[in-house]
């Protein structure tokens, strides 16, 4: 069951005891709370690192920060922002509540309720601090507790929804969906436009078997929110329930149209496709449930029975191996198993396999307590091809926890740092966080073409190409200065001509040996070249994490290479001997020796460039990449953190992906 957790703030609260000596402050202040009520988040984080900046002891431009990280999913960044303004205002109410909800998101309740008592002791009077903590105590699964402060929280405000809504939710979870649907009932009369209370009754309605009901409660959150997956979902459990076949499957469809790595909604497809004798397709569902979850035993079961069908009967004693691998005791996957080993002959084994399972089931009946009800699955004669719920008792089970949305996703490293030309010679900003460094810019300035170092690709319109090339070339016709011969091989890399931007960087290099820079883009030009190469046999190497916490390397054709970046390494440990202060070249390094499957180098890599320079958000990104690769999770999630603070907006996608726990 989806629980809900509602960061309501005042963007624009009052600050009358913060007098501010400059007018400045005030206007990044205010811009920040503007950026904040708008939703825009990454730009209110970048008003509020000015402020921090200019001034380290206003508490509530760390408050309000928090803020923006939370809505931003960065859960960690926003719990060390409440820790700092905190530290500066051991009084300011709101941070300690804000912090709370925090910490309950990332399922540290017992932290999370000391803060909402610090709270309540500070202000008793703010009624909202009730419901934050009726909610950590519904996450926290203290369901009578939580009922005890929504009470509270709705004597002083009677008409929010949201609190029937999670009231009425702890109700169902204790057994008593009566209570819960009187609470669903008020929810709904207040608030006729929210789909989430249509949604939650519908839930009772299913259970109650009033399957009209449901139905029509799921049809009025759907015609609120067309893209409510959740809505899409349940409705197709109470159509199948319904006997509408076809219904439920439209309506699964529907699901995984919008997150195709549904994992739940894929087993359910495959149940349904498997009924109605879709056999292939119900496969192909099978496969990618356990793609997602390699760990679902169910998903195992009922494949192996689709391989029954189809006389598959090897593929299926695989798949009932691979279930009893996961549940020994699974006495239905001994049945099957004897049954298909007949199939193929294997009457000895056939006959311990059926042996097996009656000694489990007599084995669990013998059982005086069965608390976890695991004896069902010595229940012979229980059928495990029902469509999955997410309703209370499913909820608790964690034997089903894991059919819950899985995702894999491609994470690509930032690139390389490099020179690129630009339409115009670039400036550094006042008050931003860039590298400075006298002899970078005089370099930069001798160039004859504007330059910038950059991890990102710099538009050069077509015409403006075209002139400096012809520039250049006219240069080069009287005298081959290195720096000239460098920006030749700037704009051939920029049309992708690599080995002719290869060999201008060669003479630039033979003409100005001890020049670092040179050697900086003659390495990642290189591994732009193997990229490149790469991307065209259809391997590039990515870091392939999933929600469940594995990590793994994968590639998207079978028979992956392995590429060689050694010469671009070369390259940029000659730049590092040349000038070893340079923290761009150690964020280089960090990159190759990532794609160079050498991890552990590449985190000290990565160390080194920060350690330089603390704030390259790129070697935060990428080494927070690595570190949740190698199973580091919270060092990982840290360093996203950091990276979007530093204003890398892919970081808070990352994040959300696989530093937030959802709530289900």
């Amino acid at each position: 069951m989806r629980k809900r957790v509602l960061l309501t703030v005042l963007i624009f609260m009052t600050a009358g005891n913060i007098l501010f000596a400059q007018y400045d402050k005030e206007q990044f202040l205010y811009r920040g709370r503007q950026m904040l009520s708008e939703g825009k988040f990454s730009q209110a984080i970048d008003n509020f690192n000015v402020l921090s900046r200019l001034d380290t002891t206003i508490y509530e431009s760390y408050f309000l920060r928090g803020i923006a990280k939370y809505n931003l999913g960065d859960f960690i960044g926003a719990q060390l922002d409440f820790d700092r303004t905190i530290k500066l205002n051991p009084i300011y109410t709101p941070a300690y509540h804000y912090r709370a909800i925090t910490l309950s998101r990332t399922g540290k309740y017992d932290m999370a309720l000391k803060d909402l008592e610090d709270a309540v002791e500070l202000r008793p009077s703010y009624t909202g601090l009730y419901f934050s903590r009726g909610v950590t105590y519904f996450l926290s699964q203290q369901f009578e507790k939580a009922i005890e402060d929504f009470n509270r929280f709705l004597i002083y405000e009677p008409k929010i929804g949201d609190a029937y809504l999670n009231r009425g939710a702890s109700y169902l979870f204790l057994g008593d969906t009566l209570k819960a649907l009187k609470d669903y009932n008020t929810a709904i009369s207040l608030n006729k436009f929210d789909p989430e209370g249509f949604v939650r009754r519908s839930r009772i309605y299913i259970l109650q078997n009033k399957l009209a009901d449901a139905i029509s409660d799921l049809n009025s959150a759907i015609a609120l929110d067309t893209a409510n997956t959740f809505a899409y979902f349940n409705r197709a459990l109470a159509k199948y329930n319904n006997k509408e076949i076809m219904g439920a499957l439209s309506d699964l469809d529907t699901v995984l149209i919008q997150d195709k790595s549904n994992a739940l909604s894929l087993y359910n497809r495959a149940l349904i496709k498997s009924e109605i004798g879709d056999f292939n397709n119900a496969l192909e569902d099978y496969d990618k449930v356990l793609e997602i979850n390699p760990d679902n035993v169910l998903a195992y079961y009922n494949r192996a029975s689709v391989f029954m069908q189809l006389g598959r009967f090897r593929d299926a004693i695989s798949d009932y191996d691979s279930a009893i691998k996961l549940y020994p005791d699974f006495a239905n996957a001994y049945m099957n198993r004897s049954y298909v080993k007949n199939q193929l002959g294997q009457f000895k084994s056939a006959k311990k396999d059926y042996e097996t399972a009656q000694a489990k089931v007599k084995a669990y009946r013998s059982m005086t307590r069965d608390s976890a009800k695991l004896s069902a699955f010595a229940d012979t004669t229980k059928k495990y091809d029902k469509l999955l719920a997410l309703d209370a008792d499913f909820a608790k089970k964690e034997f089903n926890n894991n059919l819950l949305q899985y995702r894999d996703v491609d994470i690509r490293l930032k690139p390389l740092y490099k020179f690129t030309v630009t339409p115009v010679r670039d400036e550094f900003a006042v008050l931003s966080a860039n590298y400075e460094n006298p002899g970078l810019e005089s370099f930069m300035s001798k160039v004859p073409v504007p330059v910038k170092l950059s991890s990102s690709v710099v538009d050069l319109p077509g015409e403006q190409q075209q002139i400096f090339m012809e520039t250049i070339d006219n240069s080069l016709k009287n005298d081959k200065e290195s720096r000239t011969l460098f920006a030749k091989a700037l704009l051939e890399a920029n049309m992708k001509k690599f080995n002719l931007a290869l060999d201008y960087y060669n003479q630039a290099i033979v003409s100005e040996p001890e020049q670092t820079y040179f050697y900086i883009n003659r390495g990642a030009l290189q591994a732009e070249m193997i990229d490149f190469i790469s991307s065209i046999e259809s391997n590039v190497q990515v870091l392939t994490l999933d929600d469940a916490g594995a990590t793994r390397a994968k590639v998207q054709e079978s028979a992956a290479k392995n590429y060689d970046y050694s010469s671009a390494i070369q390259d940029m440990k000659k730049a590092a001997a040349l000038t070893p202060d340079f923290p761009y070249i150690y964020y280089n390094l960090g990159n190759l020796y990532c794609l160079s499957n050498n991890l552990p180098e590449s985190i000290k890599q990565y160390d080194k460039a920060l350690e330089l320079f603390p704030n390259i958000a790129e070697a935060y990104y990428n080494r927070g990449l690595v570190l949740i690769y190698l199973k580091d999770k919270e060092k990982g999630c840290f360093d996203l953190s950091k990276a979007g603070e530093l204003g890398l907006k892919d970081a808070y996608v990352v994040i959300k992906k696989y530093c937030v726990k959802e709530e289900n």
